[in-house]
């Protein structure tokens, strides 16, 4: 009684900080909203891939500045107003029951298993950082706005 008790605890306490997203929260755009998926509007590939399966290109890594600036000008399923995500939207797309990556791939095919920005700074204290998740095993670190991560956006 007493695992199966924590257990129940860890996982809740798991899908809390991790984000755990339920796969039947998304849809994946057609037509016009090709390329998207949708719960919040998500860039279904990484910036630098197109194409079904985002096969086409290569994944970009690129500094925070330069995240923002890509998801501020990109125009995707017949919108304009996608942005970074704060890292809470970025961590609901973690899936913590599979790793390399750790997110469904079914709806974001051929991520990159590493660090993807988030909108976030770090504390006051260290503004020249932000945060990111990694998605080899979907935990959160941070890093210099000048080293380079993965970019997936989001709008809504």
């Amino acid at each position: 009684m007493n695992r199966i008790l924590i257990s129940l605890v860890l996982t809740g306490v798991l899908g809390l900080y991790c984000g755990i997203a339920n796969a039947g929260n998304f849809v994946v755009g057609t037509g016009t909203r090709a390329g998207t998926v949708m719960g919040l509007m998500w860039q279904q590939c990484s910036d630098g891939l197109s194409g079904a399966g985002c096969v086409t290109g290569a994944a970009v890594a690129v500094t925070w500045d330069n995240a923002i600036a890509y998801c501020e000008g990109l125009s995707l399923g017949g919108f304009t107003d996608w942005r970074l995500p704060n890292i809470e939207e970025l961590k609901s797309i973690v899936d913590v029951t599979t790793y390399n990556p750790a997110i469904n791939t079914a709806y974001f095919p051929t991520t990159v298993s590493a660090g993807y920005w988030s909108s976030a700074s770090c504390a006051p204290g260290t503004p020249s950082y932000a945060w990111f998740v990694d998605f080899s095993y979907g935990r959160m670190g941070s890093s210099n706005k000048t080293s380079t991560h993965y970019v997936r956006c989001v709008r809504g």
